[in-house]
Protein backbone atom coordinates (compact mmCIF):
# COMPACT_ATOMS: atom_id res chain seq x y z
CA UNK A 1 0.00 0.00 0.00
CA UNK A 2 1.21 3.43 -0.83
CA UNK A 3 1.23 6.50 1.39
CA UNK A 4 -1.76 8.04 -0.40
CA UNK A 5 -3.86 4.94 0.37
CA UNK A 6 -2.99 5.26 4.05
CA UNK A 7 -3.95 8.92 4.12
CA UNK A 8 -7.26 8.17 2.39
CA UNK A 9 -7.90 5.36 4.90
CA UNK A 10 -7.21 7.75 7.79
CA UNK A 11 -9.56 10.36 6.32
CA UNK A 12 -12.20 7.72 5.69
CA UNK A 13 -11.95 6.41 9.30
CA UNK A 14 -12.05 9.95 10.67
CA UNK A 15 -15.18 10.77 8.67
CA UNK A 16 -16.99 7.57 9.62
CA UNK A 17 -16.15 7.88 13.34
CA UNK A 18 -17.13 11.55 13.35
CA UNK A 19 -20.49 10.85 11.73
CA UNK A 20 -21.17 7.84 14.01
CA UNK A 21 -20.33 9.84 17.13
CA UNK A 22 -22.38 12.81 15.86
CA UNK A 23 -25.43 10.57 15.25
CA UNK A 24 -25.05 8.97 18.68
CA UNK A 25 -24.83 12.33 20.46
CA UNK A 26 -27.80 13.71 18.49
CA UNK A 27 -29.93 10.71 19.44
CA UNK A 28 -28.82 10.95 23.05
CA UNK A 29 -29.66 14.66 23.16
CA UNK A 30 -33.11 13.98 21.68
CA UNK A 31 -33.74 11.24 24.24
CA UNK A 32 -32.62 13.49 27.09
CA UNK A 33 -34.82 16.31 25.81
CA UNK A 34 -37.80 13.95 25.59
CA UNK A 35 -37.15 12.69 29.12
CA UNK A 36 -36.77 16.25 30.41
CA UNK A 37 -40.01 17.28 28.72
CA UNK A 38 -41.84 14.30 30.26
CA UNK A 39 -40.45 15.16 33.70
CA UNK A 40 -41.42 18.82 33.33
CA UNK A 41 -44.93 17.78 32.33
CA UNK A 42 -45.22 15.47 35.35
CA UNK A 43 -43.92 18.14 37.72
CA UNK A 44 -46.30 20.72 36.27
CA UNK A 45 -49.22 18.39 37.03
CA UNK A 46 -48.12 17.94 40.66
CA UNK A 47 -49.31 20.34 43.33
CA UNK A 48 -46.49 21.03 45.79
CA UNK A 49 -48.30 23.62 47.88
CA UNK A 50 -49.83 20.87 50.01
CA UNK A 51 -46.42 19.26 50.47
CA UNK A 52 -45.00 22.51 51.80
CA UNK A 53 -47.87 22.84 54.29
CA UNK A 54 -47.40 19.22 55.36
CA UNK A 55 -43.69 19.78 55.99
CA UNK A 56 -44.38 23.00 57.89
CA UNK A 57 -46.90 21.26 60.16
CA UNK A 58 -44.61 18.28 60.79
CA UNK A 59 -41.63 20.51 61.60
CA UNK A 60 -43.82 22.63 63.87
CA UNK A 61 -45.08 19.59 65.78
CA UNK A 62 -41.54 18.27 66.17
CA UNK A 63 -40.32 21.65 67.42
CA UNK A 64 -43.21 21.86 69.90
CA UNK A 65 -42.41 18.41 71.32
CA UNK A 66 -38.69 19.19 71.61
CA UNK A 67 -39.35 22.53 73.35
CA UNK A 68 -41.85 20.90 75.72
CA UNK A 69 -39.30 18.23 76.69
CA UNK A 70 -36.57 20.82 77.20
CA UNK A 71 -38.79 23.10 79.30
CA UNK A 72 -40.01 20.25 81.49
CA UNK A 73 -36.45 19.01 82.04
CA UNK A 74 -35.12 22.44 82.94
CA UNK A 75 -38.09 23.15 85.18
CA UNK A 76 -37.68 19.89 87.06
CA UNK A 77 -33.95 20.47 87.52
CA UNK A 78 -34.49 24.03 88.74
CA UNK A 79 -36.83 23.05 91.56
CA UNK A 80 -35.11 21.48 94.53
CA UNK A 81 -37.10 18.56 95.81
CA UNK A 82 -36.30 18.79 99.51
CA UNK A 83 -38.71 15.94 100.37
CA UNK A 84 -37.19 13.62 97.81
CA UNK A 85 -35.61 10.57 99.53
CA UNK A 86 -32.52 10.75 97.34
CA UNK A 87 -32.10 14.43 98.18
CA UNK A 88 -32.43 13.62 101.88
CA UNK A 89 -29.80 10.89 101.53
CA UNK A 90 -27.35 13.32 99.89
CA UNK A 91 -28.08 15.98 102.50
CA UNK A 92 -27.52 13.56 105.38
CA UNK A 93 -24.38 12.17 103.75
CA UNK A 94 -22.86 15.65 103.37
CA UNK A 95 -23.71 16.69 106.91
CA UNK A 96 -22.19 13.44 108.22
CA UNK A 97 -18.97 14.08 106.30
CA UNK A 98 -18.82 17.66 107.55
CA UNK A 99 -19.29 16.54 111.15
CA UNK A 100 -16.56 13.90 110.78
CA UNK A 101 -14.16 16.44 109.32
CA UNK A 102 -14.95 18.86 112.18
CA UNK A 103 -14.19 16.13 114.71
CA UNK A 104 -10.92 15.25 112.96
CA UNK A 105 -9.93 18.94 112.78
CA UNK A 106 -10.69 19.42 116.49
CA UNK A 107 -8.60 16.38 117.40
CA UNK A 108 -5.68 17.53 115.26
CA UNK A 109 -5.91 21.07 116.61
CA UNK A 110 -5.34 19.93 120.21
Amino acid sequence: MSASDWSNLTLHLEGSLTSALGNYLDNWRRNMTAAANALDKTLAEENFRNVIWYLAVMIGMFAFIVVAILVSTVKSKRREHSNDPYHQYIKEDWTAQLQQSDVINNILAR
